[in-house]
């Protein structure tokens, strides 16, 4: 059972993981089928009869993965083990809360099993390498974001005092509602300056949301640069080619500058 259910090895798990996918994307695309009220309206019967069933499989397949893992606590309090776990919840919570159900769009995240099953190792190595620079950016994004409130109040401030609420700016927080939307430039117009020189704010503001959206992307790309592959991690000196000198990977067997054959050291 555990080989089957936890592993990928064998043709038998293969096909298990497999199924269950399948089983994954087509409850989500009811799930999504059953918001839209003309659908809802004429397969009601026929959606909560599929909802019953993905639950009670999911339920059933969760409570067999808990019951064959060597480690039962590891696996429920593991990130795949509580995802499983939310998986089934919704429709039951859904007898207190009726709109829960449709947090079991959460499913779609067990599809990260795809990477294991398929044996995709490079996307799960690049998903790392991302992630580690984003932790390694974390202080710096947190002052960036400080930096943002501040500017958005002192904006927000600003265009109250200069619009008033005879333009719709009734209160600081709306305006600072307005001066997020706008620095964003995502611009939806419900609220708009219309005095002359609310309107010189705003195009400053908007032109100022240009550069503090760069300013993010920029320091995870700098991070980014910094951490290097696992493959290049590894310790001592770096390898060249006796050929032509080009550096390489260790990983390389043969360099990518002139297709010499390498002899790494073991």
């Amino acid at each position: 059972m555990y080989t089957v259910i936890h592993g990928t090895d064998t043709p038998a798990g293969r096909r298990f993981d497999v199924v269950l996918l399948w089983m994954i994307l087509f409850s989500t695309l009811i799930v999504c089928l059953e918001s839209v009220p003309a659908y809802r309206e004429k397969l009601s019967f026929y959606f909560r009869l599929l909802e019953w069933f993905f639950t009670l499989s999911f339920t059933l397949e969760y409570l067999l993965r808990v019951y064959s893992a060597p480690r039962p606590l590891r696996y429920v309090f593991s990130f795949y083990g509580i995802i499983d776990f939310l998986s089934a919840v919704p429709t039951f919570l859904a007898f207190f809360v009726p709109g829960f159900r449709y947090i079991m769009t959460i499913r779609i995240l067990r599809l990260l099993r795809v990477f294991r099953i398929l044996k995709l190792t490079s996307y799960v190595e690049n998903a790392q390498l991302i992630l580690r620079a984003l932790f390694a950016s974390l202080h710096k994004i947190t002052v960036f974001i400080m930096a943002v409130f501040a500017l958005v109040l002192i904006v927000g401030t600003l265009i109250y005092v200069v619009e008033g609420e005879e333009n719709g700016f009734t209160s600081i927080p709306q305006s600072i509602y307005w001066a997020i939307v706008t620095i964003t430039t995502v611009g939806y117009g419900d609220i708009t300056p219309r005095t002359p020189l609310g309107q010189i704010i705003s195009s400053l503001v908007m032109l100022m949301g240009y550069a503090i959206i760069a300013v993010p992307t920029g320091i995870v790309t700098v991070e980014l640069s910094r951490i290097k592959a696992p493959d290049e991690e590894a310790p001592g000196a770096p390898l060249t080619c006796a050929n032509c000198g080009q550096t390489v990977k260790k990983a390389d067997n043969f360099c990518a500058n002139c297709g010499q054959k390498l002899e790494n050291p073991a």
